[in-house]
């Protein structure tokens, strides 16, 4: 019996170490066809045919923004040189971030746009190029420099997104790090921001952004600094950085590694198997898609400070925007945001490319856990945390929106092999 455990442990221990060779067979990071949505238009862009306004820096990116369908109001102002164009970031400069669903561009002032495109096959795909203010075309380049931060231990070694939490010296350079490696909604709000400005209407009374730090006689002492006081809004597309979109931005960091991280472990046991699961691999496929179904139902949250809240408005209008409702008029973007993020706690990230792009195996799985843990004739006491009617009203959602979720609960231990 000892035998049989250390070789099971050993056999995981080989997987695991092969699916983060995110460059090698299965995967072939480089070399596989990509199916993202930055890269289906790039030819475009890099054409004309997808025409930017190049009157100004500021006008350029508005308009990167508006054909990408990424909506400025999601601007994050970053002032730690935690990024690949290091040298160009400080609390004078800061880099402003934006997001969607599938995509992130960065953008620093006087540097080049930086483009992360989610490929349900793949992760993170890494882009960068110069704006074409000179009337010069664009030029987009693949970037294996990103793999340096993008594919190590933050994101699980495999390409997928990166958020530091620092305290910067006066320059942005890092004196101190906080929640290192770790990702998602479950980060308690006192190891977050650091190195961000924060701005916007909230009750978050502890945390790390809007400060910098200084060592004075060997001790490090953190100062604070107002948005917008060292640089000028006008510069950037937004004359925000609000915690909505900072909130979200974490819970979607989180999930994207989580489910990159399962695709790829998926391929690899699959490739190791011939495509025929053997019975520990079901197992650690099983628990893998526990693990995810306990993110998306945000299991494990970090309760919100008493009197929650604000978001700016822009931005709450631009992210319903593209909110799935059931014929109530419930979705899975409608907002809480007195004591938690989400009217409905089930992650509205199941849409996203990478989501509904996992192998079958995987997904299959996800579902199940998903229909056992909403249940209302056998309850999960793990899931005890969801009242009953939120349940019902999530299965509704999903039951009106999600084709491929199951209608009756099926119990995780009866999915095996099944393909």
């Amino acid at each position: 019996m000892k035998t049989c455990i250390f070789l099971l442990a050993l056999c995981l221990s080989c997987a695991a170490a092969e699916y983060t060779a995110f460059e090698k067979s299965p995967h072939d990071y480089w070399t596989r066809p990509l199916t993202n949505r930055f890269t289906r238009i790039k030819a475009d862009l890099e054409s004309g045919r997808l025409a930017l306004d190049t009157t100004s820096e500021r006008a350029c990116v508005l308009s990167l923004l508006k054909d990408l369908d990424v909506p400025a109001s999601s601007q994050m102002l970053v002032f730690s040189t935690t990024s690949l164009q290091l040298r160009f970031i400080t609390p004078q400069n800061p880099r402003a971030l934006f997001f969607s669903e599938d995509l992130y561009i960065g953008y620093i002032p006087g540097a080049r746009i930086e483009i992360v495109s989610l490929d349900p096959a793949l992760g993170g795909i890494y882009y960068i190029f110069d704006l074409p203010l000179a009337g010069q075309p664009v030029r987009v380049e693949r970037s294996d420099r990103c793999m340096n931060c993008h594919a190590k231990e933050d994101t699980g070694d495999v390409p997928g997104l990166v958020v530091k939490s620092v305290l910067p010296g006066p320059g942005g350079g890092s004196l101190t790090a906080y929640r290192i490696g770790k990702s998602g909604h479950g980060i308690p709000f006192s190891d977050r921001f650091g190195g961000w400005y924060v701005t916007g209407k909230h009750n978050i009374a502890e945390h790390w952004g809007n400060a910098i730090g200084r060592y004075n006689s060997g001790v490090l002492q953190k100062i604070p600094i107002e948005p917008g006081k060292h640089f000028d809004f006008a510069r950037y597309p937004a004359a925000t950085s609000d915690i909505l979109p900072q909130l979200l931005h974490e819970h979607q960091v989180g999930f994207v590694n989580r489910v990159v991280e399962a695709t790829y472990l998926t391929r690899t046991l699959l490739a190791a198997s011939g495509g025929k699961l053997t019975p520990q691999q079901s197992a650690e496929l099983d628990e893998k898609a526990r693990a995810i179904t306990r993110y998306i139902l945000f299991a494990d949250e970090v309760p919100f400070p008493a009197g929650g809240i604000e978001g700016d408005a822009t931005f709450r209008a631009d992210f319903a925007r593209n909110r799935r409702p059931a014929k109530d008029d419930t979705s899975l973007k409608d907002l809480d945001l007195h004591t938690r993020l989400l009217r409905h706690r089930c992650s509205y990230m199941i849409y996203s490319a990478v989501f509904t792009g996992l192998p079958p195996e995987m997904k299959q799985r996800i579902h199940r856990h998903l229909a056992a843990a909403l249940s209302e004739t056998k309850p999960a006491p793990e899931y005890a945390y969801l009242p009953i009617p939120e349940k019902r009203a999530i299965r509704t959602i999903l039951k009106a929106t999600l084709p491929d979720f199951p209608q009756d609960a099926v119990s995780p231990a009866v999915i095996g092999n099944k393909r």
